[in-house]
C-alpha cells in the first residue's frame, strides 16, 4: 500500500519514520498544551496523538505500560505508593493496581483533556482506573508538583513513573538531572524511577544522553529494551535507584513473585521477558559505556 493522505505517519528521526493506515477519526482538536486526535484504526482499534506523535493504541499498550511498571516494581518487596507524572491515559495507573500492596497511585497529568479522552474514548487502556478510589487525581504541572508540592507534604514513593511524551518542547524540563535529582529526594529508602528512553537505532544520542543523566543521579542505572509496535522500533527504558536493581531477579523469582502477588491479565511481561530485555547487543553496549 503507498503512503498517502489514508495514513498516519510518525518520524523517527529526520531520515526514517513509519505509517498506519488512518480508519475513522472519532475526535480531534486542540487544548492549551497541545493537538490531539483519537482514531479508530484497522491495525490497533482505538489510538491516541498528540502533536502529531503516537501515544498509546488499544491493541499494543500493553507492550509499553506492562514493561514499564512491572520490570521496575516487581523488584520491590512490596509497593505501596506511586507517582505518574503524565500518564492520563491512565495505562500505567492500571498495571500498578494489580498489585495487592499499592495503597494510593497520585497520577499528575498537566492536561485534563488527556483524561477526558481516555475516559470517553480508551477504556481498554485504563480498564476503571481512572475512577478507582486509590487514585488521587491531580490536574496541574509535574514540575512544580515534584519540586514544590509533594516536598512540602513529606510524602515518599516506591515508584516514580515519568509516562511522558518525548523529551522536546514541554516535558523537556522532565528529562534533566536536576529533575532526576528531584524525583529521587522523593523516593523512599527501596524506590525506583521509571521512564521510557526513545528508539535506540533512531534516537540513539537521545538515549545515551538520557541514560547518563540517570547514571550522575542513581546508584543503580538499568536500561531495558523492548519492541513497540505503535511506535515502530525497539524502544528504550530504564529503571533507576539506589538500592534497587531488577537485573538481579531470575527468570524463576520473576514469576513466583507475579503468582505470589497473584498478578494476572498479563499479555506481555513474565519471568523470561524480564530477564531478556537486560541483554543487551554489543552496539547498544557500546552506545551506552559509561
Amino acid at each position: 500500500m503507498a503512503v498517502d493522505d489514508d495514513c498516519l505517519v510518525e518520524a523517527l528521526n529526520e531520515n526514517a519514520g513509519h505509517y498506519l493506515k488512518k480508519g475513522r477519526l472519532i475526535e480531534s482538536g486542540h487544548t492549551p498544551f497541545q493537538a490531539y486526535e483519537v482514531w479508530d484504526t484497522p491495525q490497533f482499534g482505538r489510538l491516541f496523538r498528540l502533536d502529531g506523535y503516537f501515544m498509546t493504541s488499544e491493541g499494543d499498550e500493553f507492550f509499553y505500560h506492562e514493561n514499564l511498571i512491572h520490570v521496575p516494581c516487581i523488584a520491590h518487596d512490596a509497593p505501596r505508593r506511586a507517582l505518574i507524572i503524565g500518564g492520563g491515559d491512565g495505562g500505567s495507573a492500571d498495571e500498578l493496581f494489580k498489585y495487592p500492596t499499592m495503597d494510593r497511585v497520585t497520577l499528575v497529568e498537566l492536561d485534563a483533556k488527556v483524561v477526558d479522552i481516555a475516559r470517553q474514548h480508551l477504556p481498554r487502556v485504563h480498564n476503571g482506573a481512572l475512577d478507582d478510589p486509590r487514585l488521587d487525581l491531580q490536574i496541574a504541572d509535574g514540575l512544580h508538583y515534584v519540586r514544590h508540592t509533594a516536598p512540602a507534604s513529606g510524602e515518599r514513593f516506591d515508584l516514580i513513573v515519568l509516562d511522558l511524551t518525548d523529551p522536546v518542547g514541554p516535558a523537556e524540563a522532565l528529562y534533566t538531572e536536576a529533575f532526576f535529582a528531584d524525583c529521587k529526594r522523593l523516593l523512599g529508602t527501596h524506590g525506583a524511577l521509571s521512564l521510557h528512553l526513545g528508539a535506540p537505532v533512531y534516537q540513539g544520542e537521545r538515549v545515551a544522553m538520557l541514560v547518563n543523566r540517570l547514571r550522575a543521579v542513581f546508584a543503580h542505572v538499568c536500561p531495558h529494551f523492548h519492541y513497540i509496535p505503535l511506535y515502530g522500533s525497539l524502544w528504550g527504558m530504564a529503571c533507576a535507584a539506589d538500592t534497587l536493581d531488577p537485573r538481579t531477579l531470575t527468570p524463576d523469582t520473576v514469576d513466583a513473585r507475579l503468582r505470589q502477588r497473584d498478578i494476572r491479565a498479563l499479555q506481555y511481561y513474565n519471568g523470561d521477558t524480564h530477564r531478556a530485555a537486560f541483554a543487551l547487543p554489543n552496539y547498544l553496549r557500546d552506545r551506552l559505556a559509561p
